[in-house]
C-alpha cells in the first residue's frame, strides 16, 4: 500500500486551525464560463496567502496530455512553466482563516489523491470542503443564473435542488473527493453554476460571482467582491452591445428568454402564443465567438 502522505510535502510550520473551510478547484473538468477558476483566481489575487502544502505533480499529471509551455530564446531553452497543485492558507475579509486548494486535476492515482487530501484534512482540522464549477445550460444571460447545490448530507447548501434527477456523468477528482470524504464523515459540498451555453467557452465573471456568493452564504466566509462584480458588469455590457448591433443575436436571445420564462412559469398563460424560433447552442456560440474574437483584437 502506497503512503498517501508521499503525494505532498508541507511547507513551513503547520498552522493550528479550528474547523477551517477548504475551498478547492481542480482545472481540467467542465467549468463553463470559467466559474470555478475565476472565483478561486480572484480570491488568490485579492487576499494575502501562503503555501501550506504542495502536491507531487510528477506523479499525478500526464505531461503528454497537457504539455507545459517552454520558452526557447534564440539558441537555448530558458524557462518551463511547471504546473503546481497547491494548498494555501489565507484569511477572508473578516479575518477568518480558510484554505484554498488550486491547480490541475490529477490524471492518475485519484484514490490515493483522495487519501492524501483526507490526511491533510485531518492534519489541518478541516471542517468543510467546498468546490464550485460552471456547467452549460440553455438559458439566457438576461435572467438570473441558476445554481445546483449538492452535499454529503441534507442542509449543507441553501440553494435549490438538482433539476436533473438521477443521472450518470463522467467523473471528476473534485466529485470523488466529495463522495469519498463524505462517506468518512466530512462535510463536503459543491455548486454547479448554470452558465448560458453560448458563453461556456468564454470567461464569464458573473458565474464566478454567483459561485462565491453561494460559498459565502453557506460557509459564513466574507469575500472581497467589488473587483469581480465590476468585471462581471463590464462583460455584461459588452455582450449587450454586441446583441444590440445584431438583429440575429437579438432574435436568438429573445427565443431563449421565451423558453426560460415558460419553463419557470412566468408566462404559462401565453404558452400557446406564437413562439420565436429557437437557436441552437452552436449557432449562438458561433456568433459570440466572433464577438469575443473581435473584443480580443481590440484589447491587444
Amino acid at each position: 500500500m502506497f503512503d498517501p502522505t508521499d503525494l505532498y510535502r508541507l511547507s513551513g510550520d503547520v498552522p493550528e486551525l479550528t474547523d477551517p473551510v477548504l475551498l478547492y478547484h481542480l482545472e481540467g473538468f467542465v467549468d463553463a464560463g470559467g466559474a470555478g477558476r475565476l472565483a478561486v483566481g480572484h480570491l488568490l489575487a485579492e487576499l494575502e496567502h501562503r503555501v501550506v502544502a504542495t502536491f507531487d505533480v510528477d506523479r499525478l499529471l500526464d505531461y503528454r496530455s497537457r504539455r507545459p509551455l517552454m520558452t526557447f530564446d534564440t539558441d537555448r531553452w530558458v524557462d518551463c512553466e511547471s504546473p503546481e497543485l497547491v494548498v494555501y492558507l489565507t484569511h477572508d475579509a473578516a479575518g477568518t482563516p480558510f484554505l484554498v486548494m488550486h491547480g490541475p486535476e490529477p490524471d492518475r492515482e485519484w484514490e490515493l489523491f483522495v487519501e492524501a487530501v483526507g490526511t491533510l484534512a485531518t492534519r489541518l482540522n478541516i471542517g468543510k470542503l467546498v468546490t464550485a464549477h460552471g456547467i452549460p445550460m440553455a438559458a439566457p444571460h438576461t435572467r438570473p443564473l441558476g445554481l445546483t447545490g449538492h452535499g454529503t448530507r441534507p442542509g449543507l447548501t441553501s440553494g435549490p435542488g438538482s433539476p436533473f434527477g438521477r443521472i450518470q456523468v463522467p467523473g471528476s477528482a473534485a466529485s470523488l473527493l466529495e463522495l469519498r470524504l463524505g462517506s468518512r464523515g466530512y462535510d463536503a459540498l459543491g455548486y454547479a453554476v448554470h452558465v448560458p451555453h453560448y458563453l461556456a467557452q468564454a470567461e464569464y465573471p458573473r458565474a464566478a460571482v454567483t459561485a462565491l456568493e453561494a460559498v459565502s452564504r453557506d460557509t459564513g466566509l466574507v469575500f472581497p467582491m467589488d473587483g469581480l462584480r465590476d468585471a462581471a458588469e463590464k462583460t455584461t455590457a459588452e455582450i449587450e452591445e454586441q446583441i444590440i448591433a445584431s438583429a440575429e443575436l437579438s432574435t436568438a436571445i429573445q427565443g431563449l428568454e421565451q423558453q426560460y420564462d415558460a419553463f419557470h412559469g412566468a408566462e404559462r398563460e401565453n404558452l400557446m402564443a406564437e413562439s420565436t424560433p429557437m437557436p441552437t447552442g452552436e449557432e449562438l456560440a458561433a456568433q459570440f465567438e466572433r464577438f469575443l474574437a473581435e473584443r480580443d483584437e481590440k484589447d491587444s
